[in-house]
């Protein structure tokens, strides 16, 4: 919040905030900042504050002003225009709406990225798609990385470049991690990569050209949406329900527009939580089969899932399934180690395009892992972060319900899917105003549209400050919601 004794003026706090997120791109080109009159409103200040903090935004060239229309944040690259305070005081005097959406900036992927890397502030982030720091801390990571670095290994490791298909000690390691999960993948048949997103992009880059269809599934990993777009690729939302996709849009799809390729998270779909049944797998591959597509799989969640869950790649024996992996999420985001499981057949094509962007991956960190998963750690590591979130879930699902948020699909995985009543992509600018990125469910579709949806991160939203904050917030503009959790109205119907 604006504070009125802080050593800033609350005109030059007011800059701060609204640049910052500007050169973080937390405010993306082309967003559009609150009309003076609603900024005004919500900060506690004056309109002449506000004017002279966008004001101070147009002189450093980080907005521009469009009249009758309000401000927009511009690209970086445009040249610095500075309009005159009658061009400003003029767009101060467009009315404000009533209403909690009305004229929100809305959040989007990059900038859901982004603050992985530039933290908002110091408070548990529900948006983001991560486990706090103190959960991933151990202290056999560090005796793997000590043990391959002694004289002789550091230099074998340092001074050449490792294998283009990834350590063979580590291959060799996931190859037998797959098959507790029944996926049979020899050494041979395995890519490691920078990081599960990085295995992703050399699928796509390998089997598509730009304006090729690929189906993904809705809700669905923002990113994922984002990346293919920037690709060139033509996307085709499929629905995903409790069992699986929806296989009648998906026969659709296969008619009208002969996709390449579909894109699946089988175990703990993100953000639903939802987890494949063995039925809906078996039809995914039917269509597969029939129509000539290939399917990725990303299991980014398997360290958290039943080793028994229903995998596409189990089913299919990795004949037209790709199977993606990493360790970001469980162990070492800095590694930045993932890798792909493929056909025989695209092996070699895959490496072909990892070439082409990294050359190899890093040797060192990647034989260190594979020294962490033979001798069980990384299995221990991850039997006590299922335990940890467990307890973490049980405690969010109780603190979301007592204030007044209802779960859209049931509470399972890292994400909870959460029914709010109010337009999540204007709750997020608010709820950013006090420390708290949000993920707001807009995000997780192909075509933004409004949401009442938020994905929340069960590790770090089980704090009582955030939800009694978000309850706050939510209540300012919509009175219809009181406090102590009862809810005035559910626009999708399902109560607390």
């Amino acid at each position: 919040m604006l504070m009125r004794a802080a050593s800033q003026t609350l005109t030059e706090q007011l800059y701060t905030r609204f640049a910052e997120r500007i050169r973080t791109r937390l405010l993306a080109p082309g967003a559009r900042l609150p009309s003076v009159r609603q900024c005004a409103q919500q900060q506690g200040v004056s309109p002449s504050t506000v004017v002279a903090a966008y004001d101070q935004l147009l002189a450093h060239g980080l907005v521009e002003a469009r009249k009758n229309r309000g401000f927009y944040v511009r690209e970086m690259a445009l040249a610095l225009v500075k309009p005159t305070h009658q061009a400003i005081n003029s767009i101060a005097q467009e009315p404000a709406h009533a209403g909690f959406g009305a004229q929100h900036v809305p959040i989007n992927a990059t900038a859901l990225i982004r603050g992985m890397f530039h933290r908002v502030s110091d408070l548990p982030q529900p948006g983001l798609g991560v486990f706090p720091p103190d959960w991933l801390e151990t202290s056999f990571m560090a005796a793997a990385v000590r043990k391959v670095t002694n004289s002789w290994a550091l230099q074998s490791l340092s001074l050449q470049y490792g294998d283009p298909a990834g350590d063979a000690s580590l291959r060799q390691a996931l190859s037998h991690k797959l098959a507790a999960y029944n996926v049979h993948a020899t050494p041979a048949q395995i890519v490691t990569t920078v990081g599960a997103t990085h295995a992703l992009d050399i699928v796509s880059r390998t089997l598509l050209r730009a304006g090729d269809y690929v189906m993904v599934e809705e809700p669905g990993w923002a990113i994922e949406f984002a990346r293919l777009t920037a690709l060139g690729m033509r996307i085709l939302p499929v629905p995903r329900r409790a069992d699986g996709p929806d296989l009648d849009v998906m026969a659709r799809y296969c008619g009208l527009h002969a996709p390449k390729l579909f894109v699946s998270v089988s175990v703990f779909h993100n953000p639903t939580g939802y987890c494949l049944s063995p039925g809906s797998a078996h039809r995914v591959l039917q269509l597969a089969n029939a129509h000539n597509f290939h399917i990725v799989e990303d299991d980014t969640y398997s360290h958290i899932a039943p080793d028994h869950a229903t995998r596409l790649c189990a089913l299919d024996g990795l004949q037209r399934t790709i199977y993606v992996g990493g360790f970001s999420k469980i162990l070492a985001p800095g590694w930045r180690v993932g890798f792909l499981a493929a056909p025989p057949a695209l092996v070699e094509a895959f490496i072909d395009t990892k070439l082409l962007a990294t050359l190899t991956t890093p040797a060192l960190l990647e034989k260190a892992l594979a020294g962490c998963i033979e001798q069980g750690q990384l299995r221990r590591h991850a039997e006590r972060i299922r335990t940890r979130l467990d307890q973490a879930r049980g405690r969010c699902v109780q603190l979301a319900l007592a204030h007044g948020c209802s779960f859209a699909t049931p509470p399972a995985g890292l994400f909870g899917w959460v029914e709010t009543g109010v337009d999540t992509d204007a709750l997020a600018q608010r709820m950013l105003d006090v420390g708290y990125l949000l993920a707001p469910g807009a995000l997780f579709h192909a075509e933004r549209q409004p949401s009442t949806l938020m994905r929340i991160n069960f590790a770090t939203t089980q704090d009582a400050k955030f939800w009694e904050t978000f309850e706050r917030i939510r209540a300012e503009r919509c009175p219809q919601f009181c406090v102590n959790g009862e809810v005035g109205f559910s626009p999708s119907g399902i109560g607390p």
